[in-house]
């Protein structure tokens, strides 16, 4: 049974904790709310584009003058893997989430004869699949020292996706990520952009003629939209890593102050014991007398 002094230090300690998760609680809440209008705002542009895309593909159909970025390499053979997570830690499962849907797409890519290469932005993601999956990496994204994430570090993540296609190293090339629902929701998505997928049926107007052609707009859209892509998934990542945050310290804050006060009732127990012993001691001695 531990001693008065040891309770004490261990509630002492346990407190200095809460104090620190309480800390970390508030400033991801903070930084939350910057993060979650970031990404939704992001979002109304990124879904015009798409719509702005997807009605250009739908008109360029299946031709053999369609950009490679769109009709694809004609093979899905090698398949590139872009795993998005935080550079941080203590953010609950968000990280473990974005991991086990790019570890499961891998597995079943590979058990159907497939190349797998991955690509990490984050570092812990890269930690969690460098024990089953680290001979498949090809390259590592630091944003360790970015402070806030900006297109200017989608550009440069996407300009590597787009040298590696164009040298011809995978056929396909996907992003996962987390989506930002709320506080407590964050949905891990797994989004592919080479060759480019439009969600939903694009209808074709016969009220625009295009000047240059859809597959000349298109050579100059589609690098774009990758761009535009990866930077919704940053931003998007980035709020969910905040609410993910958020959400675990305040746990760890609750889950200290239950400790806290079962070691308080566990002290206050063995001080009346102690107390109770010495008083039994004296008035035995004082009987003995």
């Amino acid at each position: 049974m531990p001693s008065l002094k040891d309770l004490k230090n261990r509630i002492g300690s346990v407190k200095n904790t809460r104090k620190i998760t309480k800390a970390m609680q508030m400033v991801a809440a903070a930084k939350l709310r910057r993060a979650q209008d970031a990404a939704e705002a992001a979002r109304p542009y990124a879904e015009r584009m798409n719509a702005v895309m997807a009605g250009l593909a739908a008109g360029v159909g299946q031709s053999t003058s369609a950009p490679r970025l769109l009709a694809g390499t004609g093979g899905d053979q090698v398949h590139l893997l872009v795993v998005m997570t935080s550079e941080r830690g203590l953010c609950g499962g968000f990280n473990s989430t974005i991991v086990r849907l790019a570890r499961a797409h891998a597995n079943a890519l590979i058990a159907a004869g497939k190349t797998v290469k991955i690509l990490t932005v984050g570092k812990k993601g890269r930690e969690q699949l460098k024990r089953d999956l680290g001979h498949l990496f090809v390259n590592h994204v630091d944003l360790s020292e970015v402070k806030r994430v900006g297109y200017s570090n989608a550009q440069t993540i996407a300009q590597e996706i787009l040298s590696r296609f164009a040298a011809g190293e995978f056929d396909v090339a996907t992003l996962f990520f987390n989506r930002f629902q709320s506080v407590i929701s964050q949905i891990p998505t797994a989004q592919q952009v080479i060759p480019a997928k439009f969600e939903g049926e694009a209808t074709v107007s016969a009220l625009y003629d295009y000047e240059p052609g859809e597959e000349a707009i298109l050579a100059d859209l589609l690098p774009r939209g990758l761009a535009t892509h990866v930077f919704t998934a940053l931003l998007e990542n980035a709020a969910s890593e905040q609410g993910a945050r958020m959400s675990a310290m305040d746990n760890a804050t609750r889950n200290a102050g239950e400790m806290i006060n079962k070691l308080t009732i566990q002290y206050n127990r063995s001080r009346q014991a102690a107390i109770t012993k010495e008083l039994i001691e004296i008035i035995s001695g004082a009987e003995a007398l």
